[in-house]
Order: structure tokens, then C-alpha cells, then sequence
């Protein structure tokens, strides 16, 4: 049987069970009722008004006896009347399963799937799905003991030297079939299976019958590519990236002192992030992506024709790699290359782009839930009319929607914040409580831990109503850029709260990772003013002074350019109605 037939079996035997609980509820009810005191006692004194003559005259004692009875009548030692049994529904039983298999948090953390990957591919998509690695040898018994929602294998799992080497191909018969059984068994339990085409492989393998063949790799992974404390990556600062180990390297790169990485080498993101241009091939399958890994690590990328080159072209490598090699990327220019692959190519954008209109088993989360991570939460405390209207503009503006927004109930009702609600942006109102203490009357007088004009226990309170899992501590009017940039710093780092410097750090000489300048971004620091954090971190209530002293990991990100233009044409804001053309929300 089906899942899908199983799933409305349940939903039937669930209904029947409610319907007979509420009779069994109602029989108890009518059966406590018959036995209470009240019902008894009214009971005799009808029958003594109906019958006054022997009737009144036995009335004191049976209200006795009742009397008697009721002080006695232990209803908690009754036995309790058989009824149905309560019947599990299709969820309770699918969760308690991935519990004691082992793969527990699929219906709201993250989508669990049958994988058959490229290492690539699958370090691309850990942070974002539950693998349950398949092989050939076990694919089968797997599948039986394992629940998931997804069927992934991509094309560079077939690559020689992996355990699905040449899968497809009719040379290796054994990978095939087993591979060929698992998306019989996907298809008959309603899971959609999803080929990534992101190599070249046999046909053979796109023919066994995927529900979606996607062509393209899994997007830009930037919790691997990324620009984070890329002033202490070593190597040269030119790099050409070669697509594959056997291809040609230009003659003249290694006079310039170039290095060379191969596309699929293990330090391919500490290469990128040391040097300031990468010279990649102009055509082959992997020029786009690795023009994008590139940029992700805020390094300019060059695409190299040979034949445009020597035909006058395009400008040679001889003079377009010292040029961009002489000045690295500015600040403003490094956040926009990264930004760009951040709003259309990284991981989970592609990921929601892949699984966009796929029919999922009841119950499993939507192709929405890669991007739930990027959810933001605005907390603001409009002084009035004036603040209110500079937030909705902000917010309205910023590239990256804001999944909500959070507002004193003294401020809900002001025309701006009403503006966000008519623009369907959730807004959430939250109480302040009135200090009645001379403690809390005096409480952030001194401005210690204050941000944005409120001290933490404020935006705690705000942070409470929050349901997104990062809050921005609004203080003022932003660029349309600054929530995606801030996102993304979280994205690639994993730090807890992103903002920009408090204090100048120590000097450059002999400076760690705690110790940067002010004016760099992209780097962990001490202290900073917060302007992303985590919404469980903000509701703790600490000043931000001590959350480096109590295990946080904060990132400095520059400062923003405000309300105009970086010097780059602007997108169209992302939303989490956008996901399945690669927007974001």
C-alpha cells in the first residue's frame, strides 16, 4: 500500500477513534451524573412533593442516608469503563520511527534523504539535509529500515573510484539494478527521486526513471567558500584553476608566479581565498560554478580563452592578471560579489530551486525548509510616526524580506508598521512591562549594553514574541543590502551575532584571529555592536559586552553605506514566495 493510501486509512481510523471517545466521554458524564448527590437528592424531593403522605415522611432519612453516602463515595478508586483504544496517528508512528532509527527531526529540522553523492555534492548539502548514505551492497535493507523523504544521487557519484563507479553504464550490471531498485521502491512509497546531472555520465543513468533530473550542480556551498579571515589564508595571489588534472596550465601564468588548484582539490577554498584574481577556463561544464566559487571567496575571477586571447580578443593574462593583482578587492566590492551568489547560487537557494514543485509524502515538510535558516526577525522600537515610516522604507527596500517583524504595542498602530502589515509582512506587538522599582526606573540609565537606545532586557522582550531564528536589532534606517549581507555572514561563518567593531582592536603586529583592525570585515572579534544575533541569544537578555566572555562567536562585518546605492545595479527583493526561482526569504 501506498503511503499516500496509508496516510488517508489514518486519517479515517483516527476520526472514528475521536467520535468514540467523545461517546465514551459522553457515557461517563451521564454515568456521573445519574450517581451524583445533587441529582439523588432532587430526586426525593420531587417524589416527596408528588407524594406528600409516606413519602415526606421518609425524607429525612434517605437525605441521611445520601449524606451518609456522599462522604464515602471515592469516585478516584472507581474502576474506569472500558473504551476504544486510543489509535497513533500516521506522524507519531513515522516520528517514533525515525527515533529509533536514528534519523530523528525530519518533520521540522531538516528533510531527510537517500543519497547517492559526489563527496563533493554531499559536504555541499550537510548543513542542509539528513543523509542516509546509500550503497550498493546495502542499498536495499537501507530502504526497508529507513523512512525518508527524498531520493537524491547525482551524476559524480558515478565517477571511478567510488562505490557506485559507473553506475548506469551496462558494464557494471550489479550498481545499476540496485540503484534501478531503490527508485522502484522510492516510486511505490510516493517518495520523488532526483537526479542531479552535474557530470558526465552514462545515459543509462538518466533513463532509470528519477522524477526530476536537474541539470547543474548543487549551487555554492558557503559554509565552505566563503571570504571569512581571508587575510590568514596562505598562498599566491594569482591562481589559475584547472577544470580537470590532465588540463593544459597557460605558459605564462607560472612567470607571473601563479599558482594552480585543481577544481575538485580538498584546498581549493583556502587557495581562492588567499589569492586576489583566479584564472579559470572560459568553457566547460564547471566555468560558471567556478567563476562563483571564486567570487564567494572575494576573489575577481578571469575567464581564459586561449584562441580569444592570441586573436586580440579579449585582453591578455600578461596584463590583466598584474593589474588585478596589484589591488586587492575593496570592501564594498568584496560584499557585492559575495551578496549575488548569496541571493541566487548558493546551496540552499538551488536546493529549494530542485525540489520546487515535487510531490512529497503527506507530512514531510515543503521544498521551503532549506531556506528556514535565513528567516530574520526585525525587532524595532519606533519612537514615532517619523521612525515607524524610515522602517517600513527600510524593510520594504531590502532585498532580503524580513520574515517578520516585532513592535511595542504602543507602536502597532502606527501608520508605518500598518504599511508592513498591508505589504504582508507579519507584524508582532509585544508588552513592556511598566517598572514600578526605583532598580528598574534607573535600569540602562548609564548606557551600558545599550543598542539601537535600548538596553537588552527590552529587546529580550521583543525577542520573546520572535518565531524566526535570527533578530535584527534595529536602531535605524539601512541600506537595501545590509539584512542580506548580514545573513550571509552568518550563513558563511556560523557566528552568533554579526555586527561592526566596537573599539579598535590591537595593532596589526603579531595580531591572531581575535585581533583585527577596525576598518576589516569578515573576521571573529571580541566585542562588536550587534546588528544580527541569534533570537535565542537576544532573549537571554545579556549585554552584548559579555557575550564574547560567555562562548559567543561574533563576526565583524564593515559598515553600512546606508540608504543609497553601492555602485551596483540592485536586484529585485527576495522573498520566501520567490524560492523556487532561486530567491530567498
Amino acid at each position: 500500500m501506498k503511503r499516500r493510501e496509508q496516510s488517508q486509512t489514518e486519517q479515517l481510523r483516527q476520526a472514528l477513534a475521536e467520535r468514540e471517545a467523545q461517546l465514551q466521554e459522553a457515557r461517563a458524564r451521564l454515568a456521573a451524573l445519574e450517581d451524583s448527590t445533587s441529582l439523588q437528592v432532587g430526586r426525593a424531593l420531587t417524589a416527596a412533593a408528588k407524594k406528600p403522605g409516606r413519602s415526606l415522611v421518609r425524607l429525612p432519612r434517605d437525605l441521611y442516608r445520601l449524606w451518609r453516602r456522599s462522604g464515602s463515595t471515592r469516585h478516584s478508586q472507581q474502576p474506569r469503563r472500558p473504551g476504544a483504544e486510543p489509535v497513533r496517528s500516521f506522524d507519531a508512528d513515522r516520528q517514533e520511527a525515525r527515533l529509533l532509527a536514528g534519523a530523528a527531526g525530519g518533520a521540522s529540522d531538516l528533510l531527510i534523504a537517500a543519497t547517492v553523492l559526489g563527496p563533493q555534492v554531499q559536504c555541499a548539502l550537510d548543513p542542509y539535509i539528513r543523509s542516509v548514505p546509500l550503497r550498493p551492497h546495502d542499498a536495499q535493507i537501507v530502504m526497508d529500515g529507513v523512512d525518508v523523504d527524498l531520493v537524491l544521487v547525482s551524476a559524480s557519484a558515478a565517477a571511478p573510484g567510488s562505490p557506485w563507479a559507473h553506475v548506469g553504464d551496462p558494464a557494471a550490471a550489479d550498481r545499476t539494478r540496485a540503484l534501478h531498485w531503490v527508485l522502484e521502491s522510492a516510486a511505490a512509497r510516493g517518495i520523488p527521486a532526483v537526479l542531479l546531472d552535474d557530470a558526465p555520465t552514462a545515459p543509462g543513468l538518466r533513463a532509470l526513471g528519477f522524477t526530476r533530473v536537474h541539470r547543474g550542480d548543487a549551487g555554492v556551498p558557503l559554509h565552505l567558500f566563503n571570504p571569512v579571515a581571508a587575510d590568514l589564508a596562505e598562498g599566491p595571489e594569482a591562481v589559475f584553476v584547472r577544470d580537470t588534472p590532465a588540463g593544459p596550465v597557460p605558459e605564462l601564468l607560472p612567470g607571473l608566479g601563479a599558482g594552480t588548484v585543481d577544481a575538485d582539490a580538498p584546498g581549493l577554498a583556502e587557495a581562492l581565498r588567499a589569492a586576489r584574481v583566479a584564472v579559470v577556463p572560459a568553457h566547460g561544464p564547471r566555468t560558471e560554478a567556478l567563476s562563483r566559487r571564486a567570487q564567494a571567496c572575494g576573489t575577481r575571477a578571469v575567464p581564459y580563452d586561449r584562441v580569444a586571447e592570441e586573436t586580440g580578443e579579449t585582453e591578455g593574462l600578461a596584463v590583466t592578471v598584474p593589474r588585478l593583482r596589484a589591488a586587492a578587492p575593496t570592501a564594498g566590492e568584496q560584499r557585492t560579489m559575495l551578496r549575488e551568489v548569496f541571493l541566487a547560487d548558493a546551496t540552499p537557494v538551488r536546493l529549494a530551486e530542485i525540489l520546487s514543485g515535487l510531490d512529497f509524502p503527506p507530512g514531510t515538510p515543503g521544498p521551503e525548509l532549506p531556506l528556514r535558516g535565513r528567516a530574520v526577525a526585525v525587532l524595532a522600537d519606533p519612537a514615532g510616526e517619523a521612525d515607524a515610516e524610515d522602517l517600513a522604507d527600510s524593510l520594504l527596500a531590502s532585498r532580503l524580506r524580513p520574515a517578520e517583524v516585532v513592535v511595542p504595542d504602543t507602536a502597532a498602530r502606527l501608520p508605518g508598521v500598518q504599511r508592513l502589515r498591508a505589504e504582508g509582512v507579519t507584524v508582532r506587538a509585544a508588552r513592556f512591562s511598566t517598572p514600578d522599582t526605583p532598580e528598574e526606573l534607573t535600569r540602562g540609565d548609564g548606557g551600558a549594553g545599550l543598542v539601537g537606545g535600548l538596553n537588552p532586557d527590552r529587546w529580550a522582550v521583543l525577542a520573546d514574541r520572535a518565531t524566526a531564528p535570527w533578530a535584527h536589532l534595529w536602531s535605524g534606517g539601512m541600506g537595501p543590502d545590509r539584512l542580506a549581507d548580514l545573513v550571509c555572514a552568518v550563513e558563511c561563518s556560523d557566528a552568533d551575532a554579526v555586527g561592526t567593531v566596537a573599539a579598535p582592536a590591537a595593532a596589526a603586529a603579531g595580531r591572531g584571529l581575535f585581533d583585527r583592525p577596525a576598518g576589516e570585515q569578515y573576521v571573529f572579534v571580541s566585542s562588536l555592536i550587534p546588528e544580527l544575533a541569534r533570537t535565542v541569544l537576544v532573549r537571554r537578555g545579556w549585554n552584548p559586552a559579555e557575550w564574547n566572555r560567555r562562548g559567543t562567536r561574533l563576526l565583524a562585518l564593515g559598515p553600512d553605506h546606508g540608504t543609497g546605492t553601492d555602485g551596483n545595479a540592485q536586484g529585485p527583493a527576495h522573498t520566501a514566495a520567490d524560492a523556487p526561482t532561486g530567491a530567498v526569504g
